[in-house]
C-alpha cells in the first residue's frame, strides 16, 4: 500500500495495543535533560523542554502509518504543529528543507514547501494516551503520505537548511 494513495477517512482507529513497531523500540529519554533543538537557517534557534512543547497549541489528526509488508495502523495522533515551531524560530528566506532527527540517529529530510500540503507534525500522544516508549516517546514525527520508516521516533533535533 502506498500511503499517498490511501483514503483513511472511513477506516476505524486501531487500538494502540495492536500497533506494530519497526526499528528501535527501547530508546530511553530522560525528560529532565531532554531538549528539542531547532537550529540551522533560523533567526532564533530554539531549545525546548518537553513541558515547553506541551504548552504549544496542539492538533489532533487521524493519520495512517504504513510499514510496507508488515503493518498499517490508523491512529489518532496529537502533537505540536511544525509550522508553529518554525514560525517562532523565524526561518530564513533561503531555507529549503528541514531535517528531523531522532536520538537513535535516524532522520528524514522534508522539503519546506510540503509542510503546508500534508499533515506533518510532532506527536506526543496517540489515541489519547501519552506516546509509548516503543512508539518514539517523547516525540514522533507524523508524516502523512510517507512510509513508516520516515516517521522518525525519539525526535530531538530539527535542522533547517
Amino acid at each position: 500500500m502506498n500511503p499517498a494513495e490511501i483514503d483513511n477517512r472511513n477506516l476505524e482507529v486501531d487500538p494502540i495495543e495492536k500497533f506494530g513497531t519497526m526499528g528501535p523500540t527501547d530508546v530511553a529519554i530522560d525528560l529532565k535533560s531532554y531538549r528539542l533543538k531547532l537550529t540551522g537557517k533560523v533567526v532564533r534557534p530554539l531549545s525546548l523542554s518537553y513541558d515547553q512543547i506541551l504548552k504549544y497549541p496542539s492538533l489532533t489528526e487521524v493519520v495512517l502509518l504504513i510499514c510496507p509488508g508488515f503493518f498499517a495502523n490508523n491512529g489518532r495522533w496529537t502533537g505540536v504543529n511544525l509550522k508553529n515551531l518554525l514560525q517562532e524560530a523565524q526561518i530564513k528566506k533561503e531555507a529549503q528543507y528541514i531535517d528531523i532527527n531522532g536520538a537513535n540517529e535516524k532522520g528524514v529530510r522534508i522539503p519546506l514547501k510540503t509542510i503546508n500540503q500534508k499533515r506533518i507534525f510532532l506527536a506526543y500522544r496517540v489515541n489519547g494516551e501519552t506516546l509509548p516508549q516503543k512508539h518514539g516517546f517523547p516525540l514522533r514525527l507524523v508524516y502523512e503520505n510517507a512510509y513508516g520508516y520516515d516517521w522518525v521516533k525519539y525526535v530531538d533535533e530539527i535542522v533547517v537548511s
